[in-house]
């Protein structure tokens, strides 16, 4: 349900409408989309119920898990852009965020689409309902390890058509859809951390709607395309996806460290 109702949305939208996917009202019945699978499925299919949902929002005992949602795609681009000036691969300006928010300046264009990211958290629980919150409980019973893995990839394949249309376009597609399937499996990492952690959706969802609304902004802006300031880094999409999987990667690192002190402990 998941996978062909979004696909065949994808295409009849794109080049049977001649709708762009860059569109966010475009882009609204695919993202809802693996929600509505995973709710058809426990309610009427294996009859399981939404006990094991993450409905709650947990938020007496979740909130440290809210704020590293919230705060940890803007500190992952920070992280990414000065990795790509360390690298040499961008000279740090702001100017094209200037640019893109219209003359609004930087900081408070980025701390404006910090108060946006709450307000979205529910469109992006779309997706998370259905992955997240569903799928990865029960891939590979016992192995949380392999499930992750397993999610991720099927998450990442699940976004795979929109490199056909106007949303992503990757110089070498082969390498492109590799890169970016490396940091679906690093997001899916996270996200199933956090879902961990706090036992709810809805961190998980506002990561989501984090990363996709800070995290990719700011480095495509500032990072991906030479914009007409000409101070972007002009790394195209997947120099872009690199920059940000470093960070990533120590990040999901710095999750697993305190699980295997403990296993060592135990040992």
């Amino acid at each position: 349900m998941a996978f062909g109702g979004c696909w065949a949305y994808i295409l009849t939208a794109r080049f049977g409408c001649g709708l762009s996917m860059v569109n966010p009202l475009v882009q609204l019945p695919f993202g809802v989309m693996p929600a509505l699978a995973a709710f058809v499925v426990r309610r009427w299919i294996t009859r399981e119920g939404f006990a094991d949902a993450g409905l709650a929002l947990r938020l007496r005992s979740g909130w440290p898990y809210y704020l590293v949602a919230w705060l940890g795609p803007l500190v992952i681009a920070g992280a990414s852009c000065g990795l790509a000036a360390v690298l040499g691969l961008w000279r740090p300006d702001l100017a094209a965020l200037d640019e893109l928010a219209g003359g609004m300046p930087a900081w408070a264009f980025v701390a404006t689409l910090m108060l946006v990211v709450p307000i979205l958290t529910p469109i992006y629980a779309g997706e998370e309902f259905g992955w997240t919150g569903y799928l990865r409980q029960r891939l590979f019973p016992g192995r949380p390890l392999l499930a992750t893995a397993a999610t991720g990839l099927i998450w990442a394949s699940w976004h795979f058509p929109l490199a056909l249309t106007d949303y992503i376009s990757f110089a070498r597609p082969l390498i492109g859809l590799a890169v970016w399937t490396g940091s679906f499996l690093l997001q899916e990492a996270l996200l199933a951390w956090l879902f961990t952690r706090s036992r709810s959706i809805w961190p998980v969802s506002l990561a989501h709607a984090g990363n996709n609304m800070v995290l990719f902004l700011i480095t495509g802006t500032l990072l991906g395309s030479e914009g007409g300031t000409g101070t972007g880094g002009g790394l195209g999409v997947t120099g872009v996806a690199l920059m940000t999987v470093a960070p990533m990667a120590v990040a999901c690192a710095c999750t697993m460290l305190p699980a295997r002190r403990a296993r060592q402990r135990s040992s």
